[in-house]
């Protein structure tokens, strides 16, 4: 412990005990720096190796262990800022400081102006000062959200000749004789869908804000908006099916099935449509069904108007889609099956130990990524031209090597049946080759999945079959504003504001590409 100057003692032998004895308490408080950075960064890749067996193969049992050493992290960090760190000197300090990331500078800037009292130089006690400048710093502060009463205010007239009262016109309210305003009603969507928040908790939180929103109210209100915005969600569905290049995937959700009192599981479709990797102009979109099982009548309803390549997995319901209706016909649809699944049957290999066929494996197929990131973004003779001249060599010699080790291998180990996954699909996974226009996986799918797969608990526990479909639509519309690099909630807020009174027609203006989106954003 430190002590005053003026109390030390003079006597040489208590100056050395003393310094020894912080010299041990320093060593002692290093010690135990050490060993929670050690512990910290031992949690951080056992979250990282969680959150991938969660994106990949979830369970209930996973998240639940995520969220455990989550909260041991948070416990831990928040200890050492209770904590305060051992004495060094200036010059070090200046050194070790790590470089601060500038405020965006799209927020509004507010100053605080803090001026100089009456006081006394602290160096000579004059009291005379010059104005020298000021010195500006900034802090990152939060105002909660705010709510606000809108009065619309219609002036009326009068005929003077035959006393006919007219009024002024005001845009129509998305929600007819309801009280919330566009603004509003896109915050309880996105609440709901995209922030993972349940309208009980939406409903808490306003209350602490002083305004009384029950959950049944705001239920009632994400019905008539699902209904409202059910042309825009068809038409958004159509657009994604146009195209001849489709990502397709789904995952599980849990839904309460009435008169059991328990759940059932239920399941979420995602259909990406995203040229962006080829240099396709098209606007890239996403379309989400709900379905109350997985049999395979699902995806074959989904895609019976859809004529192109399928990036899929291995899911033995998309399998009647590849092939032909009628006998010497070309399938309506072709399988592009996913790297990423191949490469993921290695990777588990060696979470459990030494794996060397499984690391050579992983290796080989990093090489065919390496290749993928120099021609992501350009147009499609390009990509078929490098991956002729580049992949193509090395996807032959890694089908020669899996042959000869599967060879060498007993048949049921799991290395052998990681080999046999990639060579059943081997035409499929090297589809792309050939084809500029076809990714070598389906991340696409999966990325639009992973937003599922950390809210559904909140979302859907508590709903029904109905409930599955209205999230499917209105998760179509939000995850189709984020591909467009758009707020979803500033998107939604536009929709609400015109669609009420937009002529059907011509609803697919109002998509995030659309001209009325446009104009109304501008």
């Amino acid at each position: 412990m430190s002590q005053a100057v003026a109390d030390l003692p003079e006597n040489l032998e208590s100056l050395r005990a003393i310094i020894a004895a912080q010299a041990a308490e320093l060593a002692e408080a290093n010690r135990r720096l050490h060993t929670r950075d050690t512990l910290i960064e031992k949690l951080k890749a056992q979250l990282a190796l969680l959150r991938r067996a969660r994106f990949g193969a979830s369970s209930e049992k996973v998240a639940r262990e995520i969220e455990q050493l989550e909260l041991a992290l948070e416990d831990i960090e928040a200890s050492a800022g209770e904590t305060a760190p051992p004495p060094v000197r200036k010059a070090e300090a200046e050194k070790n400081k790590p470089a601060r990331q500038p405020l965006p500078e799209h927020l509004p800037r507010i100053d605080e102006v803090h001026e100089i009292g009456d006081c006394a130089c602290p160096t000579c006690g004059g009291r005379d000062f010059l104005k020298a400048g000021s010195v500006v710093s900034e802090v990152l502060d939060y105002v909660p959200a705010s709510f606000r009463v809108v009065r619309h205010v219609r002036r009326k007239m009068v005929c003077k000749g035959c006393d006919t009262e007219i009024k002024a016109a005001m845009p129509s309210p998305p929600i007819e004789r309801g009280k919330p305003g566009p603004g509003l009603l896109a915050h309880v969507l996105v609440s709901k869908y995209c922030d993972h928040l349940p309208l009980y908790r939406q409903s808490e939180i306003y209350a602490r804000e002083g305004v009384e929103l029950s959950r049944s109210t705001m239920a009632d209100w994400v019905g008539q908006a699902n209904a409202l915005l059910a042309p825009l969600v068809e038409t958004l569905r159509a657009h994604v099916f146009a195209g001849n290049r489709l990502h397709g995937d789904d995952t599980p959700v849990p839904v309460l099935d009435p008169g059991k009192g328990k759940t059932k599981e239920g399941r979420l479709w995602t259909y990406v449509r995203d040229g962006r990797p080829w240099a396709d102009e098209t606007a890239p979109a996403v379309a989400y069904f709900y379905s109350p099982d997985r049999k395979g009548e699902r995806p074959r309803k989904h895609l019976e108007s859809f004529r192109g390549v399928l990036h899929a997995d291995g899911y033995a319901g998309f399998r009647h889609l590849y092939e032909p209706k009628k006998p010497g016909d070309a399938p309506a649809i072709l399988e592009a099956a996913c790297m990423a699944h191949a490469r993921r049957q290695f990777f588990d290999l060696t979470v459990a130990g030494p794996a060397p066929i499984a690391d050579e494996a992983i290796k080989r197929i990093g090489e065919f990524y390496d290749i993928e990131a120099t021609i992501r973004g350009a147009p499609p003779e390009r990509r078929r031209q490098v991956r002729q001249e580049q992949t193509a060599p090395r996807i032959a010699a890694f089908r020669r090597w899996l042959e000869t080790m599967l060879a060498q291998l007993p048949r049921k180990s799991g290395t052998a049946e990681a080999i046999r996954y990639a060579l059943a699909r081997w035409t499929a996974l090297g589809r792309f080759i050939d084809d500029g226009t076809i990714e070598i996986d389906n991340n696409a799918a999966e990325r639009s999945i992973r937003p599922i797969t950390l809210g559904r608990k909140n979302w859907l526990f508590a709903g029904s079959d109905r409930g599955g479909e209205r999230a499917a639509g209105i998760l179509s519309l939000i995850g189709t504003a984020k591909h467009n690099g758009l707020d979803p909630e500033a998107y939604l807020r536009s929709v609400f504001v015109q669609i009420a009174d937009y002529p059907a027609k011509k609803v697919a203006d109002l998509l995030p590409w659309g001209d009325a989106f446009k104009a109304k954003a501008a």
